[in-house]
């Protein structure tokens, strides 16, 4: 059993709150630029007394809507500055902010708010009110559903403006740093998304020694901005979030990855990124394809050696003479226009979610953009361990957090210690006891190992969640016992561990097949009828009655038929019928890499 621990460099007490920065860096510094809001095709600037005034007026607001202490809010938006406003508005009335993601279906609105017992909810649009709306009959305890596109806050604010300032005052202190703050609801492998309880402590915890630690450079030092994209209903983001706000980091929301987001990040200039690994895929892959698709593939092949090769020696003394030309050479013919479609800035970017791969860490250090991987969970309040940019092993997710412990246990599995690790789920006790050992560390489910230093290498995994590219967690039984329920379908395996989409494994009931033959006119065997345009669409079918109940990001976009079910016999199945997920990986990866070949 291996363990490694640094001490805390950042103790909270029981009087802090993550709302006091607002209210302590307004009277500090209260035209200090703390935010910047699109308005149109420009940015404003927001100062520290601006966004102090809008998160005091909205929360008096929410006061006088008979938001009490503690009460459970809804937020469901994609992320934008209204996200941010109103998470610290319901801090400040005293309330636990409730995040729903903006792609979720409404079963699943349903069961969040339902199982957290809102009383209350935010959401964006039209679109998100409509899904909303499909489910308020079954939710006894919502009293309000406020949309903000169409004027919610405002309208919110102006009904508390008879709340005192010594009213708001008084309820923003009335909690400690133990109470919760919010509940992040997360996928299970049974299907029904767990809450994690996260308090004040655990997120100022995490927030004020990763940044009194390991990236302390990010947000202390010089000129510092982030443009926000990834979905601020994630612990990973809201933890950057909280970050920029308690160092007075300059923060930007834009609302989507798609391929505005170049423009976005153009505009808006920030010295460093937050993303997923599939975000530095694109830019890697979308550079190839642009120098490929002028006659210059070989150039940026030789580029993209150069610039490994030269973080690479970065490791073991440094590069040559001969290196260092040639990557210079690179620097003005390729890395420049790569760097430039982020903004130009940035020399860094924090990378989770899944892992990034050691060759694109080493390609993106050695054109000048730092990728910082670090790893955590929503129980963690986002980061356990995390690499420091000057200290970085690339390969590696860093060491653990200031204050926090990492053990290796007997079978490999990762667990963790520290004071941001959360209090347990919501009213589910027995979830709560079975996440954590008998020492009272968190079994994260994740296989892994700590070198003598300190850094942690995660090497598998425990559990059955998957983790795409984009950092979504999703939980396959949801979707196979879907796809399952349907007549024609023998067995499904939904695949897409650190993929950029979620995939399937079908298998055919032979007995059903039979019957559909006779009533679609068809002949042959499974082998014949995998590629059969009408067994395809019914099995189609099965997909959509599946991806029906998960949001985009957890469907299956392809799947692919399999000439054979899966048995004992074959070693796909265990004793007690339970599918053997990495015997089927393995005997099925042609198949696996032909769903993803595009």
């Amino acid at each position: 059993m291996r363990q490694y621990k640094s001490p805390p460099k950042i103790e909270i007490t029981s009087e802090q709150r993550l709302s006091d920065v607002v209210f302590d860096r307004a009277r500090r510094e209260p035209n200090s630029v703390l935010l910047r809001r699109m308005e149109g095709e420009q940015w404003r600037d927001v100062t520290a007394a601006q966004f102090r005034d809008e998160v005091a007026g909205l929360a008096k607001g929410l006061i006088a809507a008979g938001v009490e202490h503690g009460d459970r809010v809804g937020l469901m938006a994609r992320t934008c500055y209204e996200w941010t406003l109103v998470d610290y508005a319901v801090w400040t009335a005293g309330g636990v902010t409730v995040p729903i993601y903006e792609s979720s279906s409404s079963e699943q609105i349903q069961w969040v708010l339902d199982n957290s017992d809102s009383v209350a909810t935010f959401v964006e649009n039209a679109d998100h009110e409509s899904r909303a709306r499909a489910v308020t009959e079954e939710l006894p305890e919502l009293r309000s559903l406020w949309r903000i596109d169409a004027g919610a806050i405002a309208e919110l604010t102006s009904n508390g403006a008879s709340v005192s300032d010594e009213v708001l005052e008084q309820r923003r202190r009335e909690g400690h740093s133990g109470e919760i703050a919010t509940i992040i609801y997360t996928s299970g492998t049974t299907g029904r998304p767990k809450g994690c309880e996260l308090t004040h402590a655990n997120m100022l915890s995490a927030v004020r020694n990763v940044m009194a630690g390991q990236l302390r450079s990010l947000f202390t030092v010089g000129d510092r901005s982030t443009l926000l994209f990834l979905p601020l209903a994630h612990s990973y983001a809201r933890l950057i979030q909280v970050s920029c706000v308690e160092s007075g980091t300059t923060m930007g929301h834009f609302p989507t990855t798609g391929p505005e987001l170049l423009d976005g990040l153009a505009g808006f200039r920030p010295t460093f990124l937050l993303a997923m690994p599939r975000v530095f895929e694109k830019i890697y892959n979308r550079s190839e394809q642009t120098a490929s698709s002028q006659g210059k593939g070989k150039i940026f092949a030789r580029a993209a050696q150069t610039a490994i090769d030269y973080s690479i020696a970065q490791q073991s003394g440094g590069p040559g003479l001969g290196l260092r030309m040639r990557h210079a050479l690179f620097d003005k013919l390729v890395y420049g226009k790569i760097l430039a479609r982020v903004g130009g800035r940035a020399t860094h970017a924090v990378s989770g979610g899944s892992a990034l791969g050691e060759r694109l860490g080493h390609f993106f250090r050695g054109i000048g953009l730092t990728v910082i991987e670090g790893y955590g969970l929503t129980e963690t309040s986002g980061p356990a361990t995390v690499n420091d940019p000057n200290a970085i092993k690339i390969g590696t997710v860093g060491q653990p957090l200031p204050g926090v412990a990492v053990r290796i246990a007997d079978d490999g599995e990762v667990l963790v210690q520290g004071p941001n690790v959360m209090s347990g789920y919501w009213r589910n006790e027995a979830a709560t006891a079975d996440s954590f050992d008998e020492e009272g560390w968190y079994r994260t489910g994740d296989i892994g190992e700590l070198d003598d230093e300190g850094y942690l290498s995660i090497t598998g995994r425990k559990k059955e969640i998957l983790v795409t590219s984009g950092g979504k967690n999703v939980a396959p039984v949801v979707l196979e016992d879907r796809v399952n329920s349907h007549p024609l379908v023998s067995q499904c395996m939904v695949v897409g561990d650190n993929r950029h989409f979620i995939a399937a494994l079908v298998t055919v009931d032979p007995e059903a097949l039979e019957f559909w033959k006779e009533t679609h006119g068809k002949r042959g065997g499974i082998r014949e009828l995998i590629r059969d345009p009408d067994l395809i669409a019914a099995v189609q079918e099965a997909v959509d009655r599946a991806n029906s109940a998960v949001s985009r990001a957890e469907s299956i976009r392809r799947f692919e038929i399999l000439p054979v079910e899966f048995t004992k016999e074959g070693g796909q199945i265990s004793d007690s019928m339970k599918l053997k997920r990495h015997v089927v990986t393995k005997q099925f990866a042609a198949e696996i890499e032909g769903i993803y070949a595009d």
